[in-house]
């Protein structure tokens, strides 16, 4: 509900007096979870992170209040520096079997862009669906929007 108010308000005019409003709506993506209701998700695109994998990886580590100390689920018993390493592997491990199991979840659209071959290979994917509150790019403004998806 926050993305679906966040896409219509951005363009309202005075609705937050210190930030011109936008005059074109931009794209709006929802990240998959679990949930089926009111309405499991659908995605538009799904990329390979094949390649960029490590680095997100490596990025996540970065945002310690996020990831190490647990955000908002978190306590004081996962920030203890004796076992950073370890929760470092668990969080690495935990994103990098998630972006497994998006890459067999959604295989088939894998495939519907980068063909059967590439599409079969994918080890890493991320999924995202648009909002239908904000812009509606069609397949080739989405391939802009993520030229991961083409290379």
């Amino acid at each position: 509900m926050l993305v679906q108010d966040a896409a219509y308000m951005v363009t309202v005019p005075f609705f937050c007096p210190d930030v011109p409003h936008l005059k074109r709506n931009p794209a709006f993506f929802y990240f998959p979870d679990n949930f089926k209701k009111p309405n499991p998700f659908q995605p538009d695109i799904v990329v390979s992170v094949d390649t960029v994998m490590d680095r997100k990886l490596e990025a996540l580590g970065k945002l310690v209040s996020q990831f190490h100390e647990g955000g908002a689920n978190g306590g004081p018993e996962l920030a203890d520096p004796a076992k950073f390493d370890e929760r470092d592997r668990a969080v690495k491990d935990w994103f990098r079997t998630r972006n497994q199991r998006l890459a067999d979840r959604f295989r088939a659209q894998l495939v519907d862009w980068y063909g059967a071959d590439r599409g079969g290979q994918v080890k890493y994917a991320e999924a995202f669906e648009l909002c239908e509150y904000g812009a509606q790019p069609d397949r080739e403004t989405l391939k802009k929007l993520f030229p991961i998806a083409t290379d």
